[in-house]
């Protein structure tokens, strides 16, 4: 009898971390049945021989919320071997949402995840006001990945608390029982966890902290009891510091998830990054999570796989010109007429001109220390010759010279690179001793995310190009491990125990790599949102396959137009033998 598919003779590494083995992959209604030497010819066959073979990615820190209503790809993050999204982190989402209340909604996701507002209004429908109600609006979907999400503490405080929640005005004891049930609604219907943000570098359009940021333990431990009562579900947040404002108060917020992950006996993932103001803090708290996880506690940092870096070009949101007048003096141009001005004599010479005030000057220096060139493939752990500053000194032009002419490569579509977070010492050394941290989990892509500045979403990629394959500047990492760590690992965290390791029984998502030509392409913007939003896009070569359920869902990097993906309501158990 004919399987489904048969992946044939590629170096499968399962996942699971052990060494990779050459063999066939069957699979049959949208499962694996057969890992080993397959007999049987396919319905649907896939040559592997001198590729490797993996399970799909599973990526658990995403921004979807809106996008997954009107969008059947989920790019960039399908583009990169995802196939399986975990949505509605860091407090902000779309549900529960009171029909007064969606351009505030909107204007929250915008102000802190940099997704158009214009194309969240347009792209939304809003088919709901629950959230069970959002859940069956994203059930009548499909797409090229599987999508779970979590219930956003920011939409529920202004649900239940009205402009009190919207203000961070403190909870009353009703006021935390009624969230606590709506929560446990959602968590009832299918949402995997429940998500809050503390970080005041989070704020919504109107400059306003999301709802929650100060919100007290008996309104954190109040929500989190309905995880611990229903026995499902993780509590995410991005802790207070997480992006370098406080380094005194990161330890603190260790001491209560810790005594919060042990009292509802759920795991609690906090996003956790190296900053510059305490560049060792990061190892005190990685100590911490430990020490809870010796004594059974899940308490798991979410670390990055390389540095959170702003990308700098002329139709990103943030750019190194922008301080200088001559350039702001072109600030909503066309594109085309924007490059023009810049590449004449009178305008180049018009931004080059300029003499800042020694205040501005030094804020300058400093920026061109930290920001390089990132060139074509990029790279994201680029050396110090690399930067602004040194390529000026190199060449004897200004910084403003060398910014200006790396941005007009490439027909102006050249970009520069400041890394903000893990990369205080200039090298990755801290994020690869995070990734090894048996306490942490990998995650942090934000696909969906800060669409005019950052574009990590294709984390996935870089993990096996940089850490495996080409990393020059350091020690890489394991092909197997770092499969693990964005397979079976990820996926346990949320109790998606039926995925991300390739195994009879299992959800038949899969890659096929061809792992020496595998690359990333430098990213580039897109006017391609609803309301023509922009966007950066960043595509990959050498993804020979994905495949969803058994279903080839990209070819050669193509979409093949199926969509198998489907809504994740809650945990889902390992098969049975």
């Amino acid at each position: 009898m004919a399987h489904d598919l048969v992946i044939r003779g590629g170096s499968v590494v399962d996942g699971t971390g052990a060494d990779a083995t050459t063999a066939d992959v069957a699979i049959d209604e949208g499962r694996v049945s057969v890992v080993g030497r397959v007999e049987e010819r396919g319905r649907h066959e896939i040559d592997a021989a001198g590729a490797l073979v993996t399970p799909g990615w599973v990526d658990i820190h995403s921004h979807y919320d809106g996008q997954a209503t009107w969008d059947d790809d989920l790019a960039p993050s399908s583009w990169h071997g995802v196939t399986t999204l975990v949505a509605g982190n860091c407090g902000v989402g779309f549900a529960p949402a009171a029909p007064d209340r969606h351009d505030w909604l909107i204007g929250l996701m915008e102000g802190v995840e940099d997704i158009p507002g214009t194309a969240l209004a347009e792209g939304i429908t809003w088919e709901w006001e629950t959230f069970p109600e959002y859940l069956d609006a994203l059930d009548r979907r499909r797409w090229t990945v599987d999508l779970g999400t979590q219930i956003a503490h920011g939409a529920v405080r202004a649900y239940v608390m009205g402009e009190r929640g919207a203000r961070n005005e403190p909870a009353t004891s009703d006021d935390i029982e009624a969230m606590a049930a709506i929560v446990r609604e959602a968590v009832a219907a299918g949402a995997l966890g429940f998500s809050t943000s503390r970080t005041i570098a989070h704020r919504a359009i109107d400059g306003e902290p999301v709802p929650g940021t100060y919100a007290a333990e008996d309104e954190l431990f109040g929500i989190g009891a309905v995880l611990g009562e229903l026995g499902t579900g993780v509590f995410e947040l991005a802790p207070t510091g997480s992006a370098g404002e406080d380094i005194v108060a990161p330890l603190q917020e260790v001491a209560w998830m810790r005594r919060l992950a042990e009292k509802i006996g759920r795991p609690v993932s906090f996003a956790m990054l190296q900053v510059d103001t305490a560049p060792e803090l990061w190892r005190e708290m990685l100590e911490e999570s430990a020490i809870a996880a010796e004594s059974g506690v899940a308490l798991v940092p979410q670390v990055a796989g390389r540095p959170t870096g702003l990308l700098s070009g002329f139709e990103t949101t943030y750019s190194f010109l922008d301080a200088v007048p001559a350039y702001q003096a072109l600030a909503g141009r066309p594109r085309h007429e924007k490059l023009a001005r810049l590449r004449s004599p009178e305008g180049r010479a018009d931004v080059l001109a300029w003499e800042p005030d020694a205040e501005t000057a030094a804020q300058l220096a400093h920026a061109a220390e930290r920001t390089y060139l990132l060139g074509d493939p990029p790279d994201y752990e680029p050396g110090p010759d690399a930067s602004v500053a040194a390529v000026a000194a190199a060449s004897g032009r200004s910084v403003i010279e060398v910014a200006l002419d790396a941005m007009l490569a490439d027909d102006g579509r050249g970009l520069l690179y400041l890394p903000i977070l893990n990369y205080s010492d200039g090298i990755s050394d801290s994020t690869r001793e995070m990734i090894l941290h048996p306490a942490a989990v990998l995650g942090l892509a934000d696909g969906g995310a800060h669409v005019g500045t950052i574009c990590d979403a294709s984390m996935p990629t870089w993990m096996l190009t940089h850490w495996v394959r080409d990393r020059s500047r350091g020690e890489r990492l394991p092909l197997e491990l770092v499969v693990q760590r964005q397979t079976r690992d990820t996926a346990r965290l949320y109790g998606l125990e039926d995925r991300g390791v390739l195994a009879p029984g299992m959800v038949g998502d899969v890659n096929v790599i061809d792992f020496e030509r595998l690359r990333l392409l430098a990213p580039e913007v897109h006017a391609d949102l609803p309301a023509g939003g922009r966007r950066l896009l960043q595509r990959a070569e050498g993804y020979l396959a994905t495949v969803k359920s058994g279903v080839v869902t990209f070819r050669d990097g193509e979409a093949t137009g199926e969509h198998p993906g489907r809504l994740l309501r809650g945990a889902r158990p390992a098969p049975t033998a």
